[in-house]
């Protein structure tokens, strides 16, 4: 059974790491992490992850999926991004995936992070909300609208079925 909310298409994931910019030795946080998908990839190249999330069940399966990888270089984390990220410290990078409190964690994570921010958004009213927030705190670079479609066989041929759009919103902290 899956997880609520995710995982992060592959495509998307693809994108949003590159947006990210992410360097060999990078700190980074994976705020609303859900499955840890995101973590899990990002981990490779990053020295440590701090994967984020509120839910219990997201925690809880983040957990299992994380042992299943073998990924020993992420610190998985129950509760409020806002509170968490005071305890975390300075960060190279941060991903947001869970949109919860985001004018906050914005703020929160401008304060912490040297580098790129990037927000996943499927609601109108969250990238309104971030945009804003981020050229608020004149962080903002831009937003990449995404819209995968994936083949599948129907009447031995090949047709399209698209995959829910998602908003890739861009910050940077200089």
């Amino acid at each position: 059974m899956g997880l609520k909310g995710g995982p992060t298409q592959d495509e998307i994931m693809a994108v949003s790491l590159f947006k990210l910019n992410i360097e060999e030795g990078d700190v980074m946080a994976d705020i609303g992490c859900g499955t840890a998908k995101i973590s899990i990839e990002a981990s490779k190249k990053c020295s440590n992850v701090y994967a984020i999330d509120r839910r219990a069940e997201a925690v809880d399966y983040a957990k299992s999926e994380i042992e299943k990888a073998g990924r020993e270089n992420i610190i998985l984390i129950h509760g409020e991004a806002s509170t968490a990220l005071e305890d975390i410290g300075a960060l190279d990078c941060a991903f947001v995936g869970g949109s919860g409190n985001i004018e906050i964690i914005l703020e929160k994570l401008k304060s912490v992070v040297s580098g790129r921010i990037v927000v996943n958004a499927v609601l109108l009213d969250t990238v309104s909300r971030t945009v804003n927030k981020m050229k608020e705190l004149e962080i903002f670079r831009e937003v990449v609208h995404v819209q995968v479609s994936r083949s599948y066989e129907l009447v031995g041929d090949i047709m399209f079925k698209p995959i829910n759009p998602v908003y890739i919103i861009v910050g940077e902290v200089e």
